[in-house]
């Protein structure tokens, strides 16, 4: 059940349109019931904890991290464009090559990789324009394959250009560090932009904009029969979206490496990314979250026993799809009433009114 859809429930069963409809004045429509104070302060103090983490563990350890929050920073996009834009892509792997390939470019060039990766994010966000245009009209699985063709054309044009090493791979210049401190930096830096990703997300749906993400979620057609600019709002996510896979792509290509086409512009991604948020909770920012926690420690766990790894994964898969179907995030919602990035709206029963208006009306 969406945001919507748990506060259609708080305020008694009936659907916010529903509700506002008639003569019954005095309902008033509020942001979530729940303070997300108490949240933000929480995550203040595991940021600071998180940025702190180098100076307590070993460089082993926060070369996981950055795997984990680059696959955060994926499934957090993956999330926002099929959960709440309703576009189901399985090729953004384009942007996350693109955006490794681009710091690979402005290194070769004397640009530092690590000032190179804000560069890189608008340049996969500025070759998502055409791309747009491109499957701006399509939908379902005409999206979905049309993306993937997208990136597998990607791929096979960086393969043609020998000064990025073709279809061996090429290295990343310009890493000057010490091992310690590149390993430092490069947590640093995914940490970062897994932090600002999930900020702007949250942003993003706070604002009217969002409002709009959310009607075009739960119901498309009546998004667009009422006004909603359907079709500006999923470019812009679309465009967000490539932003975000491209940062993703530009901290791959530094904590790899060494790059190569067929792995920079792995389906595999998309997988991670579409597994992650199905078993998290899809249209919600915390799904992807305790999606990226469930992956990270099956991988890490299972990853060397081959076959069974992939078992594992598919028994989950369908464990969550069958009794959890809105994911492990939408089951504890559902049943806690906890959510930890209030972004959905609250229609107050006729003659109740939120204390903020309550306490406003009171003054002299």
């Amino acid at each position: 059940m969406s945001a919507v859809g748990q506060d259609t429930q708080a305020a008694g069963g009936q659907h916010p349109r529903v509700a506002a409809r008639g003569p019954a004045a005095g309902r008033v429509v509020t942001r979530s019931r729940r303070s997300a104070l108490w949240a933000g302060l929480a995550a203040v103090v595991a940021i600071a904890i998180l940025g702190y983490l180098p100076y307590l563990v070993f460089s082993d350890t926060t070369g996981l991290m950055v795997q984990f929050f680059q696959l955060l920073i994926m499934a957090s996009m993956w999330n926002l464009l099929a959960g709440y834009a309703g576009l189901v892509s399985v090729g953004h792997q384009a942007f996350i090559g693109l955006g490794a390939y681009f710091v690979v470019l402005l290194a070769m060039h004397g640009l530092s990789p690590f000032t190179a990766i804000p560069i890189a994010t608008a340049a996969a966000g500025v070759v998502g324009l055409p791309v747009w245009w491109l499957v701006s009209r399509l939908r379902s699985g005409y999206f979905a394959i049309t993306m993937w063709v997208i990136a597998s054309v990607c791929m096979l044009i960086i393969i043609q250009i020998s000064s990025l090493g073709s279809g061996t791979g090429i290295a990343l210049s310009g890493l000057t560090q010490s091992p310690t401190l590149l390993a430092a930096d490069t947590y640093w830096a995914t940490l970062a932009v897994a932090v600002l990703a999930i900020a702007g997300i949250y942003a993003l749906l706070r604002s009217r904009l969002g409002l709009a993400l959310t009607a075009i979620r739960d119901d498309e057609a009546g998004a667009k029969s009422i006004g909603g600019r359907v079709g500006s709002v999923q470019r812009l996510v679309f465009l967000v979206t490539a932003l975000g896979c491209g940062a993703a792509g530009a901290l791959y290509a530094i904590s790899q490496q060494f790059i190569v086409p067929t792995a920079a512009f792995d389906v595999s991604f998309t997988a991670e990314m579409i597994f992650i948020t199905i078993i998290g909770g899809i249209g919600t920012i915390e799904g992807p979250i305790i999606g990226t926690i469930v992956f990270f420690i099956l991988q890490q766990t299972l990853s060397a026993d081959g076959t069974w790894y992939w078992i594992v994964l598919g028994l989950v898969a369908i464990a969550v799809a069958i009794w959890a179907p809105r994911g492990i995030w939408g089951l504890v919602s559902e049943k806690f009433g906890i959510r930890l990035f209030p972004v959905g709206y609250y229609v107050w029963p006729a003659g109740e009114q939120p204390r903020r208006l309550l306490a406003r009306s009171a003054r002299p």
